[in-house]
């Protein structure tokens, strides 16, 4: 047998330690957090959860046709003499209905038992004090009210009120009895079509973001972007070719736009412009980038080459303009004509705006990207045929224009934002700060290093989506509620940010987390970098992709409810307003209707991933 260790003193007075500190915290937390379990057992606490919990209890879901019976039950405040006990019976009383107090009479603040027979089974209803003086003012007694049992009985005990009169005075019970069969409620209806807001502004929401995250992920995966390098000519030029691309394509895209604004209301034009444009582009496309090529194309057949494509480009900017105005055109035609199906027509017309909207954003990054790309390619062989002598000389130019310009644009921002009104801070210190460290990025850099700026790419990626990711959508949500105005499309706009960074860091982490095997061998056959991401990263994505969406589908139906306290829409406004105006019996009905959508939309997504992933 081991020998059994001896007790450290040590260990036990660390021991004892430990536990001191734990008591020590968690009784600065309950400091803190002031625990107070008395108010919770306060009879005013209790009569007043055990009212709201009844009320929770019983959604505002179904109504009916009531009757109103009152019975009225005279009482002394205080006792009168022997003499007048007869006017007792001068009260008429219905004859299936009978309200006895216990005792007759009283003195002011004495407790008295009111008991009711006869009444309809669970019936509601109040019951109240009128005074002889004042019989157009009853007073409320018991804030419950009453409540038949089974058989029709009630009992309520109250104290009188300090009401005295030498007349008898009254106790007047007021109840409701249910007539015929239920319906739904006002506040049934409101749910329903705010929970059916709430879902579709969910699902608009989860399909805007998941678009915008599958890009943004392989940006933000550190598998892809690792083996991304070039030397630092080409990194310079593709700095440079961005502004000056994004620019370009703005100016192209807007002259474009001025051209095609006077053909927009021919229909025969836009339909022809619709069907056209798309027909040149893939004829150009065919001849200008062929797969197969029997002898190598001379300079002047690449330069009619491009010159062809960038006039294909401009007809189909052009066609999607028309294509805009045919939206518009067939909405506002089928609004005015499909009546209760209107609704079609509004998507049509909104789908043109939408459309009408992007095309600056689409032509500004293609002209970016394309740019960016030929300069980059420029820079790649002029650093590999460059002396180093050359090479070195023409990198600090370029790296030193490319951090200036970048600088500048991040001192514009600043500019924009706060409004300093100060070039030095602005103009002069980002541009001085700029060129330096370029300028020593150069000199530190060999001219024929290739320097790993993927993962640059990757790290500015993270940083921005951990950034928004950290504002939460209830933030987003008043942003966009001043953008543009109150209603669910507030909510859906920021539903669709919070989206688009909270998918984009889960996709790329299931980017992340793929299998090297097939990537190293689409690698091996020579593919470039959008090859591999179809080929080797997107079968393997595909299943947890459908999984991430499907769930944040479901956490965007559960986050519409909070939004909508801001103004959000969706059927968190109801239960915001019905809630500030202690109407709980409505806020049930809505948190019951919550709790529905929440649970299919389990039910469903579990049976998707089931079948699908």
């Amino acid at each position: 047998m081991k020998p059994t260790p001896k007790a450290s003193l040590w260990k036990s007075l660390r021991l004892g330690l430990y536990i001191l500190l734990t008591g020590v915290i968690f009784a600065y937390g309950f400091e803190v957090t002031k625990v107070n379990l008395g108010e919770l057992q306060s009879e005013r606490r209790q009569e007043s959860l055990t009212r709201v919990i009844r009320a929770l209890a019983r959604p505002d879901i179904f109504e009916y046709d009531q009757t109103i019976v009152v019975v009225n039950t005279p009482i002394f405040v205080p006792c009168a003499p022997d003499d007048r006990v007869a006017d007792f019976e001068a009260i008429d009383q219905p004859d299936t209905l009978r309200v006895v107090v216990t005792p007759a009479c009283g003195a002011p603040t004495e407790t008295v038992l009111v008991e009711g027979f006869g009444f309809a089974p669970f019936t509601e209803g109040s019951i109240r004090f009128v005074p002889d003086s004042d019989p157009n003012n009853p007073l409320e007694l018991g804030r419950a009210g009453i409540v038949t049992d089974a058989s029709g009985y009630f009992s309520v005990e109250f104290r009188l009120p300090n009401r005295e009169s030498e007349d008898f005075q009254l106790i007047r019970v007021t109840a409701r009895e249910n007539v015929g069969a239920p319906y739904f409620t006002t506040t049934a209806h409101d749910t329903w079509d705010k929970i059916v807001e709430t879902v579709f502004m969910a699902l608009l929401a989860t399909v805007a973001g998941t678009i915008l995250a599958i890009p943004l992920s392989f940006i933000a995966a550190r598998n892809l972007m690792k083996p991304v390098r070039s030397p630092l000519a080409s990194i310079a030029l593709s700095l440079l070719g961005w502004p000056i691309g994004f620019w370009l394509g703005l100016q192209v895209v807007h002259w474009v736009a001025a051209q095609s604004q006077p053909f927009a209301s021919n229909l025969l034009v836009v339909l022809a412009s619709v069907v056209i444009a798309p027909a040149i582009f893939g004829a150009v496309f065919r001849w200008a980038l062929p797969q197969v090529e029997d002898h190598p194309p001379t300079t002047g057949v690449k330069l009619a080459r491009q010159a062809a494509l960038l006039v294909a480009l401009l007809l189909v900017f052009f066609g999607l303009y028309q294509l805009a105005a045919l939206m518009n055109i067939l909405g506002a035609a089928i609004t005015a004509s499909l009546g209760r199906f209107a609704f079609l027509g509004t998507l049509f017309f909104q789908s043109g705006e939408i459309l009408r909207l992007l095309i600056p954003v689409l032509g500004a990054l293609s002209a970016g990207a394309a740019i960016s790309s030929a300069l980059s390619r420029l820079g790649q062989r002029m650093a590999e045929t460059l002396s180093p002598g050359i090479g070195k000389a023409l990198n600090l130019v370029l790296m030193t224009s490319a951090s200036t310009v970048i600088f500048l644009l991040g001192g514009a921002l600043l500019e924009w934002l706060y409004r300093w009104g100060r070039p030095e801070l602005t103009v002069y210190w980002p541009a001085a700060i700029g060129a330096t460290l370029g300028l020593l990025l150069a000199i530190i850099v060999k001219p024929k290093d290739i320097l790993p700026h993927g993962l640059v790419i990757y790290y500015v990626a993270r940083l921005f989506l951990n950034t928004l990711r950290s504002v939460e959508a209830l933030v987003m949500a008043i942003v966009f509620v001043i953008a543009v105005g109150i209603g669910p499309f507030a909510g859906a706009l920021a539903l669709g940010l919070h989206t688009v960074v909270s998918l984009a860091k889960l996709y790329s982490e299931q980017v992340e987390s793929i299998m090297a095997g097939p990537l190293e061998a689409v690698q091996a056959t020579g593919a470039n970098r959008l090859q591999t991401i179809i080929y080797a990263v997107v079968p393997q994505i595909i299943p947890p992709y459908i999984s991430y969406t499907m769930y944040r589908w479901d956490i965007n139906v559960r986050m519409s409810t909070i939004i909508g306290f801001v103004g959000g829409g969706g059927i968190g406004f109801l239960l915001q307003q019905n809630i500030n105006l202690l109407n709980y019996r409505a806020a049930a009905a809505q948190m019951f209707a919550i709790a529905i959508v929440v649970s299919l939309m389990d039910y469903i997504s579990s049976v998707l991933r089931e079948k699908y992933v």
